[in-house]
Parts: C-alpha cells; sequence; structure tokens
C-alpha cells in the first residue's frame, strides 16, 4: 500500500469528530458499552498518528511535512490547508495520548455518558486541527471549536460553582479570539495579494509599526490560553470545578494551545516585532514563575493549589521563547509537552484523592498514606517531577531554559543576572509548596472524621496504568532528552537563526563575523 500520499493529518483530525456523530444511535443506558467505543476511537487515532510520523515524518527537515491543501470556500480564499512540522508534531503526538488516557480516566462518569464521548471525541480532532492547520481563518475556527466542548465539560459536570467557571472561560477564552479574527483578516489583506495562507503570509514585508500592532494583538489573545498574568483569573476557577478526565485535557493540552500559538504566530510570522517584545515576555514569564508560585502556597484548596503550580511553570515557556537561542526555544518547547505530561498526571490524582476522600481542603485531610498506599506513591513521584527532580523531564527543560537565557546574547549581564536569579527563587519556591501539599494530605495524624466516614481504598488497576503510561515519557525523557528535543530541533534551529536576524545588534554581529571568516587566509597559503 502506498501511503505517501495518503491525507493522514485530514484523517487524525475528522476520524474522531466523525466518530463522536455515531454516539447517539448506539444502543446504551449505563454507558459502558459507550466508553469502550470511545476508548477504541481514541486508540485507533492514536496509533494513525503514531504510524502516520513515523513512516512519514523527517526529523532532519525544519519544514512542513504531511501537507495537504484543499479549497474549501474559495469565494473567502479559506483552505484546508494543514501540515506539520517540529513545532507541531509534538502536540499533537501529546494531545493523541492525553486525550486517550483522558476517556480512560472517565471511565466512572455515568451522568449523560453519550454526551461526555462526544463532547471528548469532538474536541480530540479540534485540538490536532489547532496544532495542524495552516490557514489563518481556519485557525480561528478551530480554535473556537474547542471552546464549546470545555464550556459544556465544565458547566454540566463540574462542581458547585460550575456555571461561574464555565461563563467566566468562555467570556475571557472568546473575548481574546476576537483579537486572532482581526490580526489574522489583517495580516491576510495586507500588501498586492489576499492570502491566509500562514507560508504565505509570512513572506509578507509587514512595515515595523504595523507588525508590533500585529503582535499585540496576538499576544492578547495567546496570553488568556497560557495563562498570562494578569488573564489568568479563569483557569482556578476552571479547574477548581473541573472533573478529573476535563482537568487532564486543560493542563496537557489547552494551554499548550497558547504556547504554539505564540512561536507559530508572534515569533514565526512577526520575527521583528519579537525582537522588540522579547523583553516584555521575559518579564512577564518572571512574574509568572513568581507570583503563580507564591500565590499556590497559599491556596488551601488541593486543585487550585496545583492550578497555581502551572501557571507559574507556563512563565518558563515564555521565557524560552524571548532566549534568541537554540538551547532555549527547544527547552521552551520540552517544557510545554513535560508539563503536558505532569499536569495531566497530578490532576488525575487530585480527582482520585478527592473521590475517596470528598475534600479538597488540605485542613480536611492528614495522615492517608497508611490507607492509599499506592495513591500516596504515585503522588510523591508525580510531585518529584513537577518540582524538576533531576533524572525528570521538568528538571531538563527547566535547565534548558535557564542556561539558554542565561548564554543568550540579546540582552544585557544586568538584566540576564535578574531574570536568573528571580527564576531560580521561583524553583526553590515550588519544592516548598508541593512537598507541603504532600505532607498535609499524607503524613502526620489521621483526620478521625475523614477516616471514619469514608472509605479510603487504594488506587484500583485502572488508575495505577494511567498514572504508569505518564511516567514513562516523564522518566525517559529525563533520563535522554534526545527522545523528544530529536523531533524538533531542525524547526527550532532555523526558527532562532532566524529571530537572531531580526535584533540588529545580532544581525550585525552575524554580519561582521561572515566578513571575518571570508577575509581570512586558508590554512596553509
Amino acid at each position: 500500500m502506498n501511503t505517501a500520499n495518503f491525507p493522514w493529518l485530514t484523517t487524525i483530525i475528522l476520524f474522531p469528530i466523525a466518530a463522536s456523530l455515531l454516539l447517539p444511535i448506539i444502543p446504551d443506558k449505563e454507558g459502558k458499552t459507550v466508553r469502550w467505543y470511545s476508548l477504541i476511537v481514541g486508540l485507533i487515532d492514536f496509533a494513525l498518528i503514531v504510524y502516520a510520523f513515523y513512516t512519514g515524518y523527517d526529523f532532519s527537515n525544519p519544514d512542513l511535512q504531511l501537507v495537504e491543501s484543499y479549497p474549501w470556500v474559495p469565494q473567502l480564499g479559506l483552505n484546508w490547508s494543514v501540515g506539520a512540522d517540529g513545532l507541531s508534531m509534538p502536540l499533537i503526538i501529546l494531545t493523541g495520548f492525553i486525550t486517550t488516557l483522558a476517556i480512560l480516566a472517565a471511565w466512572p462518569v455515568t451522568f449523560k455518558p453519550k454526551l461526555f464521548y462526544f463532547l471528548i471525541l469532538a474536541m480530540y480532532g479540534g485540538q490536532i486541527a489547532v496544532f495542524a492547520v495552516q490557514d489563518m481563518l481556519l485557525f480561528f475556527l478551530v480554535w473556537e471549536l474547542e471552546l464549546v466542548p470545555i464550556y459544556f465539560l465544565l458547566s454540566i459536570w463540574g462542581g458547585k460553582r460550575r456555571q461561574y467557571a464555565a461563563t467566566k472561560f468562555i467570556l475571557y477564552t472568546a473575548g481574546g479570539s476576537l483579537f486572532i479574527l482581526l490580526s489574522a483578516l489583517t495580516m491576510g489583506f495586507y500588501g498586492d495579494t489576499v492570502t491566509f495562507d500562514m507560508r504565505a503570509i509570512a513572506l509578507k514585508d509587514f512595515a515595523l509599526n504595523f507588525q508590533l500592532a500585529l503582535y499585540a494583538g496576538f499576544l492578547i489573545a495567546y496570553a488568556v490560553k497560557l495563562p498570562i498574568i494578569p488573564l489568568h483569573t479563569w483557569l482556578p476557577d476552571a479547574h477548581g470545578e473541573a472533573t478529573a478526565p476535563v482537568h487532564m485535557l486543560l493542563a496537557g493540552i489547552l494551554l499548550k494551545m497558547g504556547g504554539y500559538a505564540l512561536i507559530r504566530m508572534n515569533a514565526q510570522m512577526l520575527p521583528d516585532a519579537h525582537a522588540y517584545f522579547a523583553p516584555v515576555l521575559v518579564v512577564l514569564g518572571v512574574v509568572n514563575i513568581i507570583y503563580a508560585a507564591l500565590t499556590s502556597f497559599a491556596q488551601r484548596n488541593l486543585k487550585r493549589k496545583i492550578a497555581y503550580s502551572s501557571i507559574s511553570h507556563m512563565g518558563f515557556v515564555m521565557i524560552g521563547i524571548a532566549s534568541f537561542t537554540d538551547l532555549g526555544l527547544s527547552g521552551a518547547v520540552l517544557q510545554m509537552v513535560s508539563h503536558g505530561l505532569i499536569g495531566a498526571s497530578l490532576f488525575f490524582l487530585v480527582g482520585a484523592t478527592y473521590d475517596r476522600t470528598h475534600t479538597l481542603m488540605l485542613d480536611e485531610m492528614g495522615g492517608v498514606a497508611k490507607r492509599m498506599p499506592k495513591i500516596f506513591a504515585m503522588f510523591t513521584t508525580c510531585s518529584m517531577a513537577s518540582l524538576a527532580l533531576p533524572g525528570m523531564s521538568g528538571f531538563v527543560a527547566e535547565l534548558m531554559v535557564f542556561v539558554g537565557f542565561a548564554t543568550s546574547d540579546a540582552y544585557s549581564s544586568t538584566f540576564k543576572v535578574i531574570v536568573v536569579f528571580l527564576m531560580a527563587v521561583g524553583v526553590i519556591l515550588t519544592p516548598i509548596y508541593l512537598l507541603s501539599m504532600l505532607r498535609e494530605i499524607f503524613y502526620g495524624k489521621e483526620n478521625e472524621e475523614l477516616v471514619s466516614h469514608q472509605a479510603l481504598i487504594d488506587a484500583e488497576p485502572r488508575e495505577v496504568f494511567i498514572i504508569a503510561c505518564l511516567l514513562i515519557p516523564i522518566i525517559g525523557i529525563g533520563f535522554y532528552p534526545k527522545l523528544l528535543t530529536q523531533m524538533y530541533d531542525a524547526t527550532t534551529v532555523q526558527l532562532t537563526a532566524r529571530l537572531r536576524d531580526s535584533v540588529p545588534t545580532l544581525a550585525q554581529q552575524k554580519e561582521e563575523t561572515l566578513k571575518v571568516s571570508l577575509s581570512a587566509p586558508e590554512i596553509g597559503n
């Protein structure tokens, strides 16, 4: 079978969406058949993702691969255009992996199971599309598509304040999306030709002031999704009311959409403006790291504590994007994938703990390690990964960002010293609030009221399997980062070179170095 011209990405995107449309006609009242059907669909799509990239993707090629383009609405210049490069490919794999595990995590869902799994599968295809589409208008459409399932998953299956959390989520994210639409239309109509193809737009010669305005618009939209302080307040509320599988999708995939778009749109398509905004990104990244870590330390609600921890970790992504070094940008991409795995594992365990204790307040817990040793062991291991323990993926990612920024020649030494110092403070705060969290949940004296009223059973095989699946890549990447970095190195190196050419001092330095090398006499002459 010749698979070279097979529309892999289109199939991967549309298959779970098409499969979700069959859920209403499946005869099933209790949800058992529906959940098995959804899990099989998720596994098949993930297998297609792995097979497509294994057979048709060249790691050494920095350009788009598996490219497909079909006219969709020619009158509007809208095309179904998809492709993958080193920026999108790891995140597409992450989406398939996390979503499939989220389906398995949703096994206990019995309320409206058909609607629940319909939304999960529809969002599966929509989130992959965000990382694959190469048309600006199509990007806006799929960006909006994934908002709807999350809204209903929060508002129907969430906690006591689910309506508030869902409404706040949709207002923040939909409001930010308007900036994507306005910026996309402006870029498409700019110049002599009207096009929404991202590669064609990237070649347009935008004036600097125009680039700065576009960059600011995109930054607002992606600051909501990443999230960047002060546009972050929807996330703790959403996590505070979500169920475990929705937690996994929010932390594992949704936040990565903001980081990916920041690289794809802001850095790659507006490199001259990125040179001006990069210091702003660094400052915002430091604020994220410090403020969110301090806020997490003060939280008494377990879900909100982990939510602020996620916001803190996303600060490293911003600093890596703004570093102007191969190592820093590589660390930013690695941090997105690493946090996707670690965040999903922590939030799943938070959900498992809540199912047993029926409380999220740390003051009401204590001493449950004796009764739940497996959950205690898994929670401890995943927390060690989150605090960047050596041998875990988080350590490698944060170290790459640290070194990448510290060795950058795009900033003054004073600025770098201050930023690195503040980043180090954030790294120190992380183990403090995570270890204190473990102590309050699992150590100390048992809460007699909690123990006497709740059946504190240990983890079941399904839960152990989910965490094991997440820990394998976390530890594997920690010990051998090349497992992941080789997938995107060619793309990030090419992008970093372009970004450095946009910084006048770095471009001049490169030109002088080139002149010296060309004028140097050859050895032996």
